[in-house]
């Protein structure tokens, strides 16, 4: 169930092309994997499951409806969007200081001592580069993903844990860049300045591939998953799927709370590998009726199409996104002094333009997203007539979620892919349940 700001993908491989591919190319730790199965809000406890408490989750049944707290909320949420935004400018301006003071190529020049070939030089700079900028940025990861949410009680992480996360995650995203690495400068090499076409084919190729492989390899690294058991909720989600006539290769429950408090549920994969999955503490801590209105919002995306929509878009503004940022980077070599694109030393300039385009086309992604956000929501409540269990579990992730209801609404339209949770209550007020 999607929160007031999250992506509305179905798999990791479909968020922003240009976004993703700047990760793969931008020393990444993977943790939009952990975001994506984070997209909602900690649960409450209600009326009609129950579930053994495991040790990866003490206190699954304590959890108690948090008291209507605006101003926290407000305060959590631009706390977090300021991190996040230090960060991005943290980000350019390290790689300007580094591209500006020579750094880049005296770091190419320092690795070109210990091996020759260029490919292993550029392993080995991208290697340097990432550490460097992990460390520096680590105060602020530390902040934001483990100090903020234990300040505002919505994980359940130790601090050991999160170490481990992060390190799987790290080593994850290595083992994706590398490869993506190695490709882009061989096109860079081969194809001069045409390298954004073959690098598009390979990002939307890459995509297709992750969108298949996530659910069954990469999530289980991250998250336990079993078969939901037998039961009337499981009857409820697979007639809500053949209902709209969609197959899906199981219904899996995951341990979501071994790591947070929040709640989610969400449709990853595409093809034979399409799954429904739900967190453990929605299925303690929701109703039947509150689940299977989260599930038909989720089938909501799959019947109206959003999905192949965000493929068409996201795979046009990545070639869009690749071609205008291959001539900027052409444009701008001189001004570092760089006498080419395959310069190893330059291609943090071209992660750069990569994250600008990313940054100023996001909000636009948004708009899609937002749109789809509230046709799905119309959706839900056409498919189970039930506008009332759908309005409770919007309120209640909002409240559990710490969700700034009322965004100012600058902010909602840069940085948020979903509408708030007001702005959906509202629409849904006057809306005639079937």
């Amino acid at each position: 169930m999607p929160s007031s700001s999250a992506k509305p993908t179905d798999c990791l491989a479909f968020q922003h092309p240009i976004s993703y591919f700047k990760q793969t190319t931008d020393y990444p730790t993977f943790s939009d994997l952990q975001h994506l199965m984070e997209r909602a809000g900690p649960a409450i406890r209600e009326e009609d499951h129950t579930i053994e408490a495991t040790p990866s989750s003490p206190g699954l049944h304590e959890n108690a409806i948090p008291k209507n707290n605006p101003a926290q909320a407000k305060q959590y949420s631009l706390t977090k969007l300021f991190v996040g935004l230090l960060n991005t400018v943290l980000f350019l301006v390290l790689i300007l200081l580094l591209l500006g003071t020579g750094l880049t190529t005296q770091l190419e020049s320092f690795v070109r001592t210990m091996v020759e070939n260029d490919y292993l030089v550029l392993l080995g700079f991208t290697l340097v580069l990432g550490v460097g900028e992990g460390l520096i940025g680590f105060p602020l990861k530390i902040y934001s993903g483990y100090f903020l949410e234990h300040r505002y009680g919505l994980s359940n992480q130790t601090l050991a844990r999160w170490f481990l996360e992060g390190l799987k995650g790290s080593l994850i995203g290595a083992a994706i860049s590398g490869p993506v690495l190695l490709a882009l400068f061989w096109c860079l090499r081969s194809f001069g300045v045409l390298w954004w076409l073959p690098v598009g084919i390979l990002m939307f190729l890459l995509s297709v591939v992750l969108a298949r492989l996530a659910p069954v390899i990469l999530f289980p690294i991250f998250y336990k998953f079993k078969p939901l058991d037998e039961s009337h909720l499981k009857e409820r989600v697979v007639a809500l799927c053949e209902k709209v006539g969609m197959r899906v290769s199981g219904v899996f429950v995951f341990d979501m709370s071994k790591n947070t408090k929040k709640a989610n549920a969400a449709f990853t994969g595409i093809g034979k590998s399409r799954r429904i999955v739900l967190g453990d503490t929605l299925i303690a801590n929701f109703t039947d009726e509150e689940i299977e209105t989260v599930v038909a919002h989720e089938l909501g995306h799959y019947k109206l199409r959003h999905l192949r929509t965000m493929i068409v878009t996201g795979t046009l503004s990545t070639f869009a996104g690749l071609y205008l940022t291959a001539q900027l980077y052409s444009v701008s070599l001189d001004w570092f002094g760089f006498s080419g694109g395959d310069t190893i030393a330059a291609l943090p300039l071209l992660g750069l333009w990569l994250a600008v385009y990313s940054f100023v086309t996001t909000p636009l992604g948004n708009i899609i997203s937002r749109a789809h956000e509230r046709a799905a929501d119309y959706f839900a409540v056409q498919l189970t007539g039930k506008k009332q269990a759908f309005t409770n579990a919007l309120t209640k992730l909002g409240r559990i979620n710490l969700a700034d209801t009322t965004p100012h609404p600058l902010v909602e339209f840069l940085f948020h892919s979903h509408p708030s949770i007001e702005r959906r209550i509202r629409s849904l007020e006057g809306m005639q349940v079937p």
